[in-house]
């Protein structure tokens, strides 16, 4: 059996699931046997590649880089996985969503700031009007909720994909 292709991605989020992904510890080993890992944070791809088996997206998507890199990673994969509660609801990053975006940045930037007030310009990507769930932009063939989402939970899901089975999660994991 050739090794199935996949990529992650982290959008606005913490980080927790990716940890969580790695959390899996000495049975990351068995996995690494059957995946290509071509795209993500723990690689040095800077390009999205073609040919993705399985994509693996943590975050809400808030600012228009995470929307081009999530639209992307739709085109280029067969099944895309929303991973984690910001993934699947927009959690946290959606607190900001009842306030205007150039109000925040005006608190953050110019209000508090205690060196150089200013709306910076370059090097930042111009947040979206609200945080969305990634399934508000592109299709998602499989939600895996948590805050993060536990480890043996994951390692369930990319055991089954890996063997081209799509996962049975009742009662394996739960929002929060």
């Amino acid at each position: 059996m050739s090794k199935i292709r996949l990529a992650t991605a982290w959008l606005d989020g913490c980080s927790g699931c990716h940890m969580s992904l790695l959390d899996i510890d000495e049975a990351i080993a068995a996995v690494a046997q059957k995946v290509d890992l071509v795209y993500g944070p723990l690689v040095d791809a800077q390009e999205v590649p073609e040919g993705i088996d399985v994509a693996i997206v943590e975050g809400a998507v808030s600012s228009q880089d995470d929307l081009k890199l999530v639209q992307t990673m739709r085109k280029r994969s067969k099944l895309l996985v929303a991973l984690g509660d910001c993934a699947v609801t927009s959690n946290v990053p959606a607190m900001r969503n009842p306030l205007p975006v150039k109000q925040i940045l005006d608190r953050l930037y110019v209000k508090g700031a205690t060196a150089q007030p200013g709306i910076p310009n370059e090097g930042v990507p111009p947040l979206l009007r609200h945080a969305v769930p990634v399934q508000e932009v592109v299709k998602v063939d499989l939600h895996v909720p948590g805050c993060p989402p536990p480890a043996p939970a994951i390692l369930m899901v990319l055991s089954e994909l890996v063997e081209g089975r799509k996962p049975d999660l009742a009662g394996k994991v739960k929002f929060g």
